[in-house]
Parts: structure tokens; sequence; C-alpha cells
């Protein structure tokens, strides 16, 4: 296997920015970061690195729920990170991504924000009031890493600040 990227944690100044710009009502924000694991493979055979929810985070039916997940990742050039839900969230509550596939490039890193990979998931289960809840620690979503290029007239030049559409503002 080729080695391409690294997991970070962004600084918990970053992370209870974002979190609480998302979770307002949290009271335990130093735990929570402190508490925050690296995305891991579950076997020798997984593409995917399971990112694990911060803390218990529930997707109710109709809504989107932003995670900010406290990881961001050092990706080598000519890689990107994609990021799916777990396919038990899919399969048993319809919870899917809202942007359907989260691309991590390798310039986000940089980014203002420190690089931090937010999670934005919605439920769309067909039973009123349903919700899906993931508790502290448990695998959400998935992002597996994929070798790209580009085509010979290229000339891209632009800088990245930011993510969620970023290159194109």
């Amino acid at each position: 296997m080729i080695k391409v990227a690294k997991f970070e944690k962004v600084s918990f100044e970053q992370f209870e920015k974002d979190w609480l710009k998302n979770f307002p009502e949290t009271k335990n924000v130093r735990e929570i970061y402190d508490s925050i694991k690296l995305p891991k493979r579950a076997t020798v055979g997984s593409a995917g690195y399971d990112f694990y929810a911060p803390d218990d985070v529930t997707f109710t039916k109709g809504k989107s729920t932003l995670v900010p997940t406290g990881i961001r990742s050092k990706i080598e050039d000519g890689w990107v990170l994609s990021i799916y839900p777990r396919s038990g969230l899919g399969f048993k509550h319809r919870c899917q991504l809202d942007n359907t596939v989260g691309i991590i490039d390798a310039d986000y890193y940089n980014s203002s924000n420190e690089g931090h990979i937010m999670i934005k998931i919605s439920c769309d289960a067909h039973d009123e009031g349903h919700s899906a809840t993931v508790e502290a620690g448990d695998g959400f979503a998935q992002g597996i890493f994929t070798q790209f290029g580009i085509t010979f007239d290229d000339d891209a030049d632009g800088i990245r600040d930011g993510g969620f559409g970023s290159t194109t503002k």
C-alpha cells in the first residue's frame, strides 16, 4: 500500500468555534475534544477510514446536521480524500451526505479553518418522526484516499481558503 496522508486533530480553539456554532448548548467542549479519535481502518482489507462521532449526534428526518469532526488530513499532491456515510446509516436510516460525496483536496489542509473536516448529513427516512443517533466514538462516515490526474493543458493557479464551495467563490 502507498502511504499518502496523515490525520491530525485541529486545534482546540478551531474545534470549539466550529462545534459551538453547530451545537451551541454544549457545556463540555474540552472533554469532547480530548476524546476525539483519529480515523482508522477496521481491517487490513478496508479501503475506508472510519470517522468517529466526537459526541452523541442525532440525525432527524428532514433535517441536515453538520458534524465538526475535529480532524484534518495532510494529503500528498495528486490524491484526494472522499467522504461517504457509513453504509449502516444509509441502509437502516437513509442518512446521506448533503453533497453526496465530500471531497477533501490536499490544499484544504492549509485553509484558515485549519482544514477542519466537517460532515453534513441528512436523514431521509420514510417514516415520520424517524431519527438515527450515533453515540460518541462510533463510526458515522468513512474516507477513502483516491489518486487523480489532471489534463495536459491544466492552468489552475487559484489558492484555496475554506471548504463547502470555496474554490468557486
